[in-house]
């Protein structure tokens, strides 16, 4: 049952983050049109179940007035907002009153800040802590995202079984590029399952500034521009869809059989085998592994 959809605002961000899913940077192509946005929360209404409209990106404040007018819509059709940000327009707690205000007025119900070594330098005030701080003090309900650069973890007594890859960040996107090398790997006929997404019956999607409606980064059901988001959640079926149905069945290990995918040996996990598998599939199923530009191509 679907219950949150998350508006890729647009691609584009401040920053171009090693850990990135969708290979987000200041140079990136897409973002979204306040007709797009309409749309997709006129749809939101005839799907019933839906609860939670996210704003985000990409960094969402890059624009601004139409993250406002997206709101503004979305909390007057009764959803809870919620705002993912990096907070880079903080150079003050003052400031980011100034920014942070207005969603307080139009009741944003969650901001989510990115405060890491991926986004900010390690000091005490980063533009991250200063908004999180403003939030507090507006009385937005506001938490931290924070990743890690991947690394083992080593927990006492642990002498068996696969190594604990701690940090939070995901295989996928240019993490795959950036944050595999150098960690251990596990073969690649025991990644058997898709342990983060629901495939089956999705609770979230991602939509991008394409119309693409995501089931996982650069996995998609269809797109809004073709049908709409109603009739391509109502007439979803996992069992038939080409990428979708093998990864429930036998995660990423099917999909490559199935389709006779060339592979390594082993990879980091799950997601970092499935990212690859599908960036070799590209080609073959174009309208259900898209944008390119997620998968780091042009």
């Amino acid at each position: 049952m679907l219950t949150g959809i998350h508006f890729i605002l647009s691609y584009k961000c401040t920053l171009e983050c090693d850990h990135c899913f969708i290979y987000s940077s200041p140079n990136a192509k897409g973002t979204f049109t306040l007709k797009d946005i309409k749309k997709v929360l006129t749809e939101a209404i005839k799907i019933k179940t839906v609860e939670w409209i996210y704003f985000e990106g990409g960094e969402p404040f890059l624009f601004y007035p139409l993250m406002l007018e997206g709101i503004g819509i979305a909390t007057e059709l009764g959803f809870n907002v919620g705002v993912v940000t990096n907070a880079y327009f903080a150079t003050s707690e003052e400031d980011a009153i100034l920014w942070l205000r207005p969603l307080y007025n139009l009741g944003v119900s969650d901001l989510s800040i990115s405060d890491d070594l991926f986004h900010n330098e390690e000091t005490r005030y980063t533009p991250a802590k200063l908004a999180y701080s403003a939030a507090k003090k507006l009385g937005i309900p506001v938490s931290s995202i924070c990743i890690e650069k991947p690394a083992v973890e080593k927990h006492k007594g642990q002498d068996k079984g696969s190594p604990i890859i701690g940090g939070g960040a995901m295989f996928r996107g240019r993490a795959v590029e950036k944050l595999t090398v150098g960690l251990p790997q596990r073969p690649w006929n025991e990644l058997i399952e898709c342990p983060y997404e629901e495939l089956k019956e999705p609770e979230r999607v991602h939509i991008d500034p394409y119309g693409n409606v995501h089931l996982c980064q650069g996995l998609c059901m269809g797109n809004i521009r073709e049908t709409h988001l109603s009739t391509l959640l109502r007439n979803y079926k996992a069992g038939e869809h080409p990428i979708c149905s093998p990864l429930i069945e036998g995660g990423p290990a099917l999909l490559a059989k199935k389709y006779n995918v060339k592979h390594e040996d082993s990879y980091v996990d799950e997601c970092h085998f499935c990212y690859k598998v599908r960036s070799a599939l590209i080609k073959r199923f174009p309208q259900f592994l898209t944008p390119k530009q997620v998968y780091g191509l042009k």
